[in-house]
């Protein structure tokens, strides 16, 4: 161990050894800010080599262990278990959690994981398969001597997921009130960011006003927008990835069209005109990174923003939810209203049709107009008793 200072992460920890098959010289380094964390790290890798596990293993990245290890760790199970437990592990371990090293996983970042699976509407199925293949995984690790407990094996996720379902079946009451509150949030977000960067707000305003998800906002592209007809043609989001931030198709794999509202058209011209190339990216950090909902979150406050406004529950996707809610008060047909928001299903679509006490006001009295004027003046008259 050594120190060198004036570095953000002074203590440089190294370890040696011989691979005894190769008989070659072999070493590994971290710096971290403090010794304890140094000290840490050695014991760490000096236990692992003692526990006949490859040092190097030690360091690997769930994706890269994970794939080392997916025979071993699987072994036993049957075809039909077989199969959905890859398809968790390759779309939603791996782009989740792919990149973290394994000595790094935590309770608190599967835990993040999965509510982000329930977010996206996964299958209860879809996020217990997921679930089951990361823990197995974890478990090969606990054997290999890298962690000493698995961290997947998290409780009450079932219950999030029912309190998400019961959410989705009414997601009209994850939606912002109006107009007013959209802009006030967006304003609050501006005013807690860092140098007040006004691009949050842009990006809070466009994607409730398309109904869009953070990740497709990120991913626009300015070749993306029609200016003649203020339309935008959402062919990617922005997801997090084993090697970072990657750019891929949208969900479902389909484009979509979306309508761009009087509204947010000042915001998107005023982007364009800034940029030069066709596939320069129209929403960014204030860095020039990409977006993603953790990014938003972090660097607004999110979570104290939306507290202070009285949206405690408030999350980003809930901008999606506000923006279909807001098409479906305006009378967009479901049919046309599905494609705009790219479900698969119709009756996802339909939930966002939720009548207010009103409209069921007005059905009855509809219906009381409807059948007097066919009564026929001779019929029999129904009378109170």
């Amino acid at each position: 161990m050594e120190c060198r200072p004036g570095r953000e992460r002074p203590y440089r920890a190294r370890v040696r050894w011989t691979d005894p098959t190769s008989k070659r010289r072999l070493s590994k380094s971290i710096s971290v800010a403090t010794p304890e964390e140094a000290q840490a790290w050695i014991d760490g890798m000096a236990s692992a080599a003692q526990g006949g596990v490859d040092p190097l293993a030690a360091t690997k990245r769930l994706a890269e262990y994970g794939e080392s290890v997916m025979t071993l760790a699987l072994r036993g199970l049957e075809r039909k278990t077989l199969d959905p437990y890859l398809a968790g592990w390759r779309k939603r371990v791996v782009p989740t959690l792919g990149h973290i090293p394994v000595r790094m996983i935590t309770n608190g970042a599967v835990d993040r994981a999965v509510h982000s699976w329930i977010a996206d509407e996964c299958s209860r199925s879809t996020v217990k398969n997921s679930l089951a293949v990361l823990v197995r995984v974890l478990e090969q690790a606990v054997r290999d001597g890298i962690i000493e407990r698995n961290p997947a094996q998290v409780t009450g996720w079932q219950r999030e997921y029912r309190r998400a379902a019961d959410e989705l079946d009414d997601p009209r009451a994850l939606a912002l009130p109006d107009w007013d509150a959209l802009t006030r949030l967006a304003h609050a977000l501006v005013e807690r960011s860092a140098n007040h960067f006004t691009g949050w707000a842009d990006v809070v305003i466009f994607a409730a006003c398309t109904a869009a998800r953070i990740g497709e906002v990120s991913g626009v592209r300015a070749e993306d927008i029609d200016r003649e007809t203020w339309m935008w043609t959402v062919r990617r989001q922005t997801t997090p990835s084993p090697g970072g931030l990657i750019d891929k198709g949208t969900k479902g794999k389909r484009a979509r069209t979306v309508p761009l509202i009087e509204e947010v058209r000042p915001i998107v011209a005023h982007r364009l005109d800034a940029v030069s190339k066709p596939d320069a990216r129209l929403f960014t950090g204030p860095r020039g990174g990409r977006i993603t909902t953790a990014v938003l979150r972090d660097a607004t406050h999110w979570d104290e923003v939306v507290t202070q406004l009285g949206y405690e529950h408030l999350r980003r996707h809930d901008l999606r939810h506000t923006g279909l809610t807001w098409m479906a008060d305006a009378g967009v047909p479901v049919h046309v209203l599905r494609k705009i928001a790219g479900h698969g299903s119709l009756s996802t679509t339909q939930r966002y049709l939720h009548p207010d006490r009103q409209s069921i006001t007005d059905a009855g009295e509809a219906l009381s107009a409807h059948l007097k004027a066919r009564r026929s003046p001779t019929g029999p008259q129904l009378r109170a008793v």
